[in-house]
């Protein structure tokens, strides 16, 4: 049986997203900051026909983005009404293998999916990597020369509202970005977004070009992981390059999954 959820159903729902805690880090973050009904976010629950006090699978609403999860069958035809009824749709993510399912019930779409990878401790991490340069932890003083790095780096694109969207994380502790500085340049940071009580999502690690293979994006991410971990959360992130995926494993992270997003294709109108 699917259903609404409500504030009463929390502790079934954190029973069920924290077997994998990191892949359903934008669930139990999303859950946390804006409960189980707003007029943007609400989630709808299938409840195990063996018992009915344990959730099988869980679908959330953030405005017209949706996110799923379920670790064995579920009732694909239920959730998919769900969805094709919000005539807004705008995106689908999950795990690859729970959403491969919908694919003939959504709407013209654009798959993309991505490996997901999870740091679970600092076993890996290098020990002098912090050592080698002054890694520093950014405030909302040090956005702009953050944000001025990250419109320097080609494959991030710049966005107007980069600055104000760093700064509310930096004050809503959702997020933290480490950074280092050589001749009075910010050269290098990495940082966290999604922030939940159990888990963090790596982003925005990046090196200007002329400084780059030289550590210092190393130096931030290990700063950045330790940080993290010494608080027992685990830390996930994206990657599509095999290359840059290699990198990250020698920091001791693992891939865990394969992350989908399925990508409405709305009809224009002119």
């Amino acid at each position: 049986m699917i259903r609404k959820l409500t504030e009463a159903d929390r502790e079934a729902f954190i029973d069920l997203v924290a077997k994998e805690r990191s892949l359903n880090l934008f669930l139990i973050g999303d859950v946390e900051n804006f409960g189980f009904s707003t007029h943007f976010q609400e989630l709808w629950g299938e409840w195990s026909a063996d018992d009915q006090t344990k959730l099988s699978a869980v679908l959330l609403r953030y405005y017209h983005a949706y996110v799923f999860y379920a670790p064995a069958s579920f009732d694909l035809k239920g959730f998919s009404e769900i969805l094709i009824a919000d005539k807004k749709l705008e995106v689908l993510s999950g795990k690859q293998d729970c959403l491969q399912a919908f694919a003939s019930y959504l709407p013209k779409h654009v798959i993309k999916t991505t490996y997901f990878a999870e740091l679970v401790d600092d076993s890996q991490l290098p020990k002098d990597e912090i050592n080698k340069f002054e890694v520093k932890k950014a405030t909302v003083h040090d956005v702009k020369k953050i944000v001025n790095l990250r419109n320097q780096i080609e494959e991030f694109g710049t966005s107007a509202d980069a600055e104000e969207a760093l700064r509310h994380t930096l004050e809503s502790s959702t997020g933290r970005t480490y950074y280092v500085e050589m001749n009075t340049e910010t050269v290098a940071c990495a940082s966290t977004t999604a922030e939940c009580s159990m888990a963090a999502m790596i982003v925005g690690v990046c090196t200007r070009t002329n400084y780059r293979k030289r550590g210092y994006a190393s130096a931030c991410m290990v700063a950045l992981c330790r940080d993290v971990l010494a608080e027992g959360r685990n830390l996930c992130l994206f990657y599509d390059n095999p290359a840059a995926g290699a990198i990250y494993k020698r920091l001791g992270f693992q891939d865990i999954g394969m992350w989908t997003m399925y990508q409405i294709k709305r009809e224009e109108s002119f």
